[in-house]
Protein backbone atom coordinates (compact mmCIF):
# COMPACT_ATOMS: atom_id res chain seq x y z
CA UNK A 1 0.00 0.00 0.00
CA UNK A 2 0.69 3.59 -0.66
CA UNK A 3 -0.07 6.42 1.07
CA UNK A 4 -1.23 8.63 -1.59
CA UNK A 5 -1.02 8.31 -5.32
CA UNK A 6 0.45 10.87 -7.51
CA UNK A 7 -2.44 13.15 -9.07
CA UNK A 8 -2.35 16.03 -11.39
CA UNK A 9 -3.84 19.10 -10.53
CA UNK A 10 -7.35 18.17 -12.55
CA UNK A 11 -7.33 14.99 -10.80
CA UNK A 12 -5.64 12.22 -13.16
CA UNK A 13 -3.79 9.92 -11.55
CA UNK A 14 -0.10 9.55 -13.28
CA UNK A 15 0.04 6.11 -14.45
CA UNK A 16 2.31 5.87 -16.93
CA UNK A 17 5.03 7.64 -14.43
CA UNK A 18 4.02 4.94 -11.88
CA UNK A 19 4.41 2.03 -14.20
CA UNK A 20 7.90 3.98 -15.78
CA UNK A 21 9.10 4.30 -11.96
CA UNK A 22 7.95 0.31 -11.55
CA UNK A 23 10.54 -0.57 -14.32
CA UNK A 24 13.00 0.87 -12.91
CA UNK A 25 13.15 3.76 -15.44
CA UNK A 26 13.93 7.59 -14.63
CA UNK A 27 10.78 9.37 -15.35
CA UNK A 28 10.68 13.01 -15.58
CA UNK A 29 8.10 14.61 -13.57
CA UNK A 30 5.05 16.27 -15.34
CA UNK A 31 4.66 20.16 -14.71
CA UNK A 32 1.09 19.60 -14.09
CA UNK A 33 1.78 17.35 -10.76
CA UNK A 34 -0.30 17.96 -7.60
CA UNK A 35 2.49 17.26 -5.26
CA UNK A 36 5.99 16.33 -6.39
CA UNK A 37 6.84 14.58 -3.03
CA UNK A 38 4.37 11.62 -3.67
CA UNK A 39 6.24 10.11 -6.07
CA UNK A 40 9.37 10.40 -3.90
CA UNK A 41 7.55 8.78 -1.32
CA UNK A 42 6.56 6.14 -3.40
CA UNK A 43 9.23 5.48 -5.37
CA UNK A 44 10.82 2.98 -3.18
CA UNK A 45 7.84 1.04 -3.02
CA UNK A 46 7.51 0.47 -6.91
CA UNK A 47 10.91 -0.21 -6.80
CA UNK A 48 10.17 -3.54 -4.49
CA UNK A 49 7.79 -4.65 -7.34
CA UNK A 50 4.61 -6.41 -5.78
CA UNK A 51 4.67 -8.81 -3.39
CA UNK A 52 3.83 -12.87 -4.76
Amino acid sequence: MVPALPKTRSGKILRKTMRGLADGRDEPVPSTIEDPSVLEKIKPILAKGSPS
